[in-house]
C-alpha cells in the first residue's frame, strides 16, 4: 500500500483536507481523510506531503499526442488522413506512439490521462481513445477507446479540399456531407436493428458500424468549432439526430454564451496559448473561459497539443483564471470537469474512494508558473519523483 500523508488534498469532490492522508492498494484509492491510524495497514511506501498540493492526475481532453509526434516530422505525423472527408471508421488508437517524448513532458507536469484523437482536415476525422500517459503498450493504457468521434467545421476542411479542388469548400457542403453521412449511418443502424427482430441475415459494414456508439448514445460527436457560426451548425446538426457532443476550441464560445448554454452541451476551450494565426481564431481571449463557465456551462480546458506544448495545460488553465474564471472552475477544467466531459469520471478526475489512483503532487498550486511537480502517480505507481531526476 502507498500512503500519501500531511499533504492539502483537494479532491475535486467539493472537499479539501488541509493536512489530509490518501491511501492507495491495488492500483485504486483505498481511503481518504484527514487522520489515518498507519499501525492498521501495510504500508510499503510513504509520500510526506507536508506543504504541499495533492490534487487528482491532471487531465488534457483534446489533444494529438503520440499521433503528431515531437521530433520526427513526416514519419511520426499521422493527424490527418487528408484524402477523403469521411473517415469515421479511422482510430486514433493505431496511430499514437506510446514513445513520443511529450508523453514525458505530460508526465512531468502532472498529467495522467489525455483525450487523443485525429486532427481537423475531414469533416469526419475518425474515432478518439481516453488514455492514460504512462505505459509503453498503448492497449493497456487505455481507459476508453472508442471515446468520441470527431468531427470539423469551417475553415480546416474547407482549405484542405479547397487545395485538391473537391468538395467540400463550402460551410454549406460540410454541414450536407456530415449529415448524409449521419443519414446513412441511422439507417444502417435502423436495418441492423430490424434484421435481429425478423432473424434475417445481416451483412456488417464496417464503414458503418463505427457509427453505432454514436447513434446509441455511448460516445459524442467531438466537434471541431471556432466561429460562432460553425458552433451553432453543430448543435443543430446533433439535435436533428439526437446525439452527444462536445464542442471543442469554441473560441468564440463567450459571444453565444445563452445558446449554448440552452443546447446543454459543454465546451472544450483552448488552445488560447498560441497565435492567432488563422482568420477563424481572430477573436481568440484567455477571457473566454470564464465568461462561458459563468454562463453556467460546463468547461474543460486545452492546449490541443501540439499547437500549444502538452506541459502548459495548468499554465493555460492559470490564465483563464487571470482573465475572470474562478480558482475552483480553474482546478475543475483540468481535473473532474475533463473527466464528465470525456465520459470517464468514474474512474478518474477526483480523489474518491474507488477510482483509479492518479494522483499529482505539487509545490504549491499548478496553475501558477513557479509551482513545481514533485510527484506522478499513475495506478499507485510512482511514475515521476522530482527528487530523483
Amino acid at each position: 500500500m502507498l500512503l500519501i500523508k500531511n499533504g492539502k488534498v483537494l479532491t475535486m469532490e467539493g472537499t479539501t483536507f488541509e493536512s489530509g492522508y490518501v491511501l492507495i492498494r491495488d492500483k485504486k484509492i483505498y481511503k481518504v481523510g484527514n487522520k489515518i491510524d498507519e499501525k492498521k495497514y501495510k504500508i510499503s511506501k510513504t509520500i510526506n506531503a507536508e506543504g504541499l498540493w495533492v490534487l487528482p492526475g491532471l487531465i488534457e481532453s483534446h489533444c494529438h499526442i503520440g499521433i503528431t509526434e515531437e521530433k520526427k516530422g513526416f514519419e511520426g505525423e499521422d493527424c490527418n488522413e487528408m484524402k477523403d472527408p469521411i473517415t469515421p471508421y479511422i482510430r486514433g488508437l493505431d496511430a499514437i506512439n506510446p514513445m513520443d517524448s511529450a508523453f514525458h513532458n505530460a508526465i512531468c507536469s502532472g498529467i495522467t490521462s489525455v483525450m487523443a484523437g485525429p486532427g481537423s482536415s475531414n469533416i469526419v476525422g475518425g474515432q478518439f481513445a481516453f488514455i492514460k500517459t504512462w505505459g509503453r503498450c498503448i492497449d493497456e493504457m487505455v481507459v476508453l477507446e472508442p471515446a468520441a468521434m470527431k468531427i470539423a467545421f469551417g475553415e480546416n476542411p474547407k482549405s484542405n479540399y479547397n487545395e485538391l479542388n473537391k468538395v467540400p469548400t463550402t460551410r454549406m457542403s460540410i454541414a450536407a456531407l456530415l449529415r448524409e453521412e449521419l443519414f446513412k449511418a441511422a439507417q444502417y443502424q435502423k436495418e441492423k436493428i430490424d434484421s435481429k427482430k425478423r432473424r434475417k441475415p445481416f451483412e456488417l459494414n464496417f464503414r458503418r458500424e463505427c457509427w453505432l456508439p454514436v447513434l446509441n448514445g455511448e460516445i459524442p460527436l467531438k466537434a471541431h468549432v471556432h466561429r460562432t457560426d460553425d458552433i451553432l451548425t453543430a448543435i443543430r446538426i446533433a439535435k436533428e439526430f439526437d446525439l452527444r457532443l462536445t464542442l471543442d476550441h469554441c473560441t468564440e464560445g463567450y459571444l453565444i454564451t445563452q445558446e449554448i448554454k440552452h443546447s446543454g452541451f459543454p465546451a472544450i476551450i483552448g488552445p488560447c496559448l498560441t497565435s492567432r494565426n488563422k482568420i477563424e481564431i481572430q477573436n481568440m481571449d484567455f477571457k473566454n473561459a470564464g465568461l462561458v463557465s459563468n454562463a453556467g456551462i460546463k468547461i474543460a480546458i486545452t492546449t490541443d497539443h501540439p499547437v500549444s506544448r502538452i506541459q502548459y495545460l495548468p499554465v493555460c488553465a492559470g490564465y483563464a483564471v487571470k482573465e475572470g474564471l474562478p480558482m475552483e472552475e480553474g482546478l475543475k477544467a483540468i481535473t473532474i470537469n475533463s473527466a464528465e466531459i470525456c465520459n470517464v469520471s468514474n474512474r478518474v478526475g477526483s480523489i474518491k474512494v474507488g477510482k483509479d489512483a492518479d494522483i499529482a503532487i505539487f509545490d504549491g498550486n499548478p496553475m501558477e508558473v513557479f509551482t513545481h511537480t514533485i510527484y506522478t502517480i499513475i495506478n499507485g505507481q510512482v511514475v515521476y519523483d522530482k527528487n530523483k531526476q
